[in-house]
């Protein structure tokens, strides 16, 4: 019985993501009416920009909104839950302006972790965030708990949410392989592979911090530099300078401002 179900709920969610009646244009996202609150309370990297750069995000935020569809599955979507969601996507590209998300028709938002079958329920639920393939292109699930804590002040140097989207960056080539090269000219391909490689070699045998779910391959790699990148820069250039200079490079963002 029970496999049942989980078969009936998997082509339920397959339903679901292939066949909803509205259109992306007419369901634009709500903008938060007390979004400005919720970023400034919220987003640490928000907090940390003039009010040239404040103003900047806010519209990038708005941008975000009009054009991504947010949907909750067993949960029902929250001012934060968007502030959060068009934050996460905003902060990765937020060197390039007129960047668009081409790529992502909907985010799809879990109430908690989930597995490979999208059940959030139960055990072996690990996942927290993922972009999708195949029948799911254009679509990006989350996990709010992860969102949520992503923005925590305890959240340390992960943030799921932002890890997704550079993942969506990554993908922007038609590749998702840690070689973003919307992002890079063609001569820095190679000298940021020999980096990353040597880095997951540091972190094979215990002589970095940087999470070891980055020796998965070559784009879990990106993604999890990206996020101690935009968690906590200050300690990445301390321990890791040609890592955060590369990234600082790749995204057009320098976060460390020296004194």
């Amino acid at each position: 019985m029970a496999i049942i179900f989980s078969i009936l709920f998997l082509l339920a969610i397959v339903s679901f993501f292939i066949f909803r009646k509205k259109p992306l244009a007419e369901t634009p996202e709500l903008l938060p009416a007390n979004y400005k609150d919720l970023l400034a309370e919220n987003v640490a990297y928000y907090q940390k920009l003039d009010q040239t750069g404040q103003a900047s995000f806010e519209t990038m935020v708005q941008e975000f909104l009009k054009a991504v569809r947010i949907e909750g599955v067993g949960t029902e979507i929250t001012d934060m839950d968007r502030t959060l969601i068009a934050s996460s996507a905003v902060i990765p590209i937020f060197g390039f302006k007129e960047w668009r998300y081409k790529n992502l028709t909907n985010v799809i938002l879990y109430p908690d972790t989930f597995n490979g079958e999208f059940q959030f329920e139960g055990e072996s639920r690990n996942i927290m965030g993922m972009v999708g393939s195949g029948y799911m292109n254009g679509q990006m699930l989350l996990s709010r708990e992860a969102l949520i804590r992503g923005f925590s002040k305890s959240s340390g140097k992960e943030n799921a949410a932002i890890h997704e989207f550079v993942h969506l960056l990554d993908k922007a080539d038609g590749s998702t392989d840690g070689v973003p090269e919307q992002l890079m000219t063609h001569d820095y391909a190679l000298p940021w592979l020999k980096m990353m490689h040597k880095e997951m070699h540091h972190i094979e045998t215990g002589k970095s911090d940087i999470n070891p779910y980055a020796l998965t391959n070559e784009a879990e790699f990106l993604a999890v530099a990206a996020e101690y990148f935009f968690e906590k820069p200050d300690r990445l250039q301390d321990k890791h300078p040609d890592l955060y200079q590369r990234l600082s490079e790749m995204f057009a963002q320098k976060l460390v401002i020296s004194s």
